[in-house]
């Protein structure tokens, strides 16, 4: 099968495309034609070995972590799933080896889902990971009903996923983005906020009043973490899909979230897609070979909403 993979650890330089076997599959697996592979942040820590004390490692790597496509083979012990199906899902397995860059991936068949009505395979490829860590980041951090919520990054592919999802519980929320991105938080449920402004913190918690806002999704760490602190209210909840803080605090929860792969959890969450409760922005889609070209974007930062690979 076609892949983009690496053989040792570095630059966008180190990926090529190479012909490899396609993925064992499992009793309880599900072979899929890959259509579209998300690209997300994590793909180029990867590719730079950030993440070799993580996982165990097999060379020659595959990249890509997010899927949409078609089922074409199951397992034996398989009964959710069935050849020509139309699925999504988070393929983070716990060795690093297989991913989602090539023309087939394999996971356990509890990690995939069907793929929203109507949605082509680029968005519901690009849903995976971002939308799985925003849902899971609101959960530990308890977000509902009445509340106040910040987002640091409300226009990026976490971001906006955590925008529209903290609005769906019921929450009144702010989120940061640059000014020319204001509209389309706004657009999303969120009141917004200038990331550079070096009054930022005062003019949140101004306008939210009552000492504090009671829960912040942290996408970034270091100062955007602290920032993401300083909006809280004493006994607020953070949660923080990067590194937590190096040492405990004792004037506000503090939740680290690793994404977990949950094909319910998708499930569910493509039912909001479909009732038009939950929107996919789609920055741009690149041809499988151009994977360099797509890493170079998202190190670049401010990517709005998600980028993608597509698989002919």
């Amino acid at each position: 099968m076609r892949a983009i993979a690496i053989t040792e650890w570095g630059g966008r330089d180190r990926l090529a495309e190479h012909d490899l076997p396609a993925p064992p599959l499992a009793p309880d697996g599900v072979l899929v034609r890959v259509r579209a592979a998300g690209v997300n942040p994590v793909d180029a820590k990867i590719r730079q070995g950030y993440m070799e004390q993580r996982f165990p490692v097999h060379f020659p790597l595959i990249l890509g972590w997010d899927a949409a496509g078609v089922v074409e083979q199951v397992g034996a012990a398989v009964t959710l799933f069935r050849p020509g199906d139309e699925v999504f899902g988070y393929c983070r397995r716990h060795h690093l080896q297989f991913g989602t860059y090539a023309e087939y991936a394999t996971v356990p068949e509890v990690f995939w889902a069907h793929m929203p009505q109507g949605l082509d395979f680029a968005h519901a490829g690009a849903m995976p990971c971002a939308v799985l860590a925003a849902h899971q980041a609101l959960d530990i951090a308890g977000v509902r009903a009445g509340e106040t919520l910040f987002v640091s990054g409300g226009s990026g592919g976490v971001g906006h996923f955590a925008v529209q999802l903290g609005a769906a519980r019921g929450a009144r929320v702010f989120a940061t983005s640059s000014p020319a991105n204001h509209a389309f938080v706004e657009s999303l449920g969120a009141e917004p906020f200038d990331y550079a402004d070096p009054d930022l913190v005062a003019r949140v918690r101004a306008r939210a009043g009552d000492g504090g806002l009671d829960a912040a999704i942290d996408l970034f760490g270091g100062d955007v973490r602290e920032q993401a602190i300083a909006v809280l209210r004493r006994g607020g909840r953070l949660a923080t899909v990067a590194q937590p803080p190096p040492e405990p605090r004792e004037d506000v929860e503090v939740h680290y979230v690793f994404c977990r792969p949950s094909g319910d959890e998708l499930t569910w969450l493509a039912h909001l897609v479909d009732e038009g409760k939950l929107r996919i922005e789609l920055a741009e889609a690149f041809p499988l070979e151009r994977a360099a070209d797509a890493h170079e974007r998202i190190e670049g930062g401010h990517v709005r909403g998600k980028l993608v690979l597509t698989v002919p």
